[in-house]
């Protein structure tokens, strides 16, 4: 049965960061459906004429899953778009679930993330030799649950560089549970707003500044919290093995 599905990573933003085949695919569907509290609407510019586009921010998973359903029976093409990448917080579990129970054929298509996006406008390398070779990405417990060895308090004790998704509005805690873990104050902390969108903004404060700066800033949802001491790699020189005069591919 061919594939009539897909859940496109529509990535962080900017609409240049969609993937070749992702665009392909929106330019064919019959059908899209874009998480528009999330996603630039111009990702869906390439669409055709014609083509039934739903925003689904209001929609619920029956909702949603209905109208993939009613799609497919008329041999129509589906585009799911998921911002930044299907995998990382893209709720996308339970209606894959939905389709496997429908017998419903689908595909995942992979996007640019917004960690990656961050990253990118930081200039900067999250896995940095001696500093950190390690990012933890994670949340802290809001409305969804967390299992409890996943605390954001556990999960500092690390030291690495931790990305913490969905938790801007809950700031303050996220301050409390990093210092409690063993972050210093000192520690250098970025927050991107909509990376790579072109009203992003990037604020950057060691930890004990932090609650206060986004405050400060107005920043309450779509914005990224990254930890660590790689924030400060420019100020340091490390040079890796790879690059090293006699260096062996050991891969």
């Amino acid at each position: 049965m061919a594939v009539q599905v897909y859940f496109i990573g529509a990535g962080p933003g900017d609409p240049e960061l969609l993937t070749i085949k992702a665009r392909n695919i929106i330019e064919r569907a019959d059908v899209i459906i874009y998480a528009d509290s999330l996603i630039n609407p111009e990702v869906c510019a390439p669409a055709r004429e014609g083509t039934a586009i739903y925003p689904s921010a209001l929609l619920s998973l029956e909702e949603i899953t209905g109208i993939i359903e009613n799609a497919v029976r008329q041999g129509k093409t589906v585009a799911r778009l998921q911002s930044g990448d299907p995998s990382l917080y893209g709720a996308i579990q339970e209606q894959m679930a939905v389709l496997d129970e429908k017998g419903i054929e689908y595909e995942i298509i992979p996007g640019v993330s917004s960690l990656l996006a961050a990253a990118a406008a930081l200039k900067t390398e999250m896995t940095i030799p001696e500093l950190s070779q390690t990012v933890i990405i994670t949340r802290l417990e809001g409305r969804t649950p967390v299992p409890a060895s996943e605390n954001l308090k556990s999960l500092a004790q690390h030291q690495s560089t931790m990305a913490i998704f969905l938790s801007i509005s809950l700031i303050s805690e996220v301050v409390s549970a990093l210092l409690e873990g063993g972050y210093s104050a000192d520690t250098p902390v970025a927050v991107v707003y909509r990376a790579s969108w072109k009203d992003e903004v990037i604020l950057r404060a060691p930890l004990k500044s932090l609650v206060e700066r986004v405050k400060a800033s107005g920043i309450r949802k779509q914005a990224l919290i990254l930890v660590g001491a790689f924030l400060n790699s420019k100020n340091k020189q490390r040079r890796s093995r790879l690059y090293n005069p006699g260096f062996k591919d050991e891969r």
